[in-house]
């Protein structure tokens, strides 16, 4: 059986990150409600503000699945060397050929 991996945030971290995601888009929509100009100028800043969210979600995505591709290979890695470390034996005799 594997061990379980470790998280590697916390849960008031987590917590922390999403409330300022919120509060930081939420301030940016009320600053383009809100702007002195007119109705086009505001859609296109609010179109805009959406394409960035979408693609830093699209790129943490990104990177976390990069992220974990290497943890992978680098677990399945250690595990080959450990075997091997396990198997090896210095002191037994080899047969000359």
């Amino acid at each position: 059986m594997t061990a379980p991996v470790p998280r590697k945030t916390t849960t008031a971290f987590f917590v922390q990150a999403a409330l300022s995601f919120g509060v930081s888009l939420f301030a940016a929509c009320v600053a383009i409600v809100y702007l002195p100009v007119d109705i086009w100028i505001r859609s296109f800043l609010a179109l805009a503000l959406l394409y960035v969210v979408t693609s830093s979600f699209t790129l943490a995505k990104c990177i976390r699945d990069h992220q974990e591709t290497t943890e992978v290979v680098t677990r399945v890695d250690q595990a080959r060397l450990d075997k091997l470390l396990v198997e090896h034996d210095p002191y037994k005799l080899h047969p000359a050929a």
